[in-house]
């Protein structure tokens, strides 16, 4: 496994409107990398965002799909997103704010 560093963990931030109403329990989606893991996740959000505090983290991989160009096949890259529950007293994550 490779050693993966925390500024490495979290790819980019998941906009949608199922996480943006998650937003309101404290939950927050991120794509991350795909060997990372629950604990690496965690120890991100809370160097990278001030005064954040991580309950716990929910991951869930998916796998490339094939594709195809006429005779030729082949596949998108694998993801991994993460789901992170932060605790009653943590601060909000600001780059989601005014979305």
């Amino acid at each position: 496994m490779a050693d993966i560093k925390y500024y490495d963990v979290i790819l980019k931030p998941v906009i949608t409107e199922k996480s943006m109403n998650a937003m309101a329990e404290k939950k927050y989606t991120f794509l991350v990398h795909p060997s990372a893991t629950k604990s690496q996740i965690k120890e991100a959000v809370e160097k990278m965002f001030e005064g954040t505090k991580v309950e716990k983290v929910n991951t869930m991989n998916s796998a490339g799909k094939t594709k195809r160009r006429g005779m030729t096949f082949g596949k998108t890259a694998k993801t991994k997103k993460a789901i992170v529950q932060l605790t009653e007293e943590s601060a909000d994550i600001e780059i989601f704010e005014g979305l």
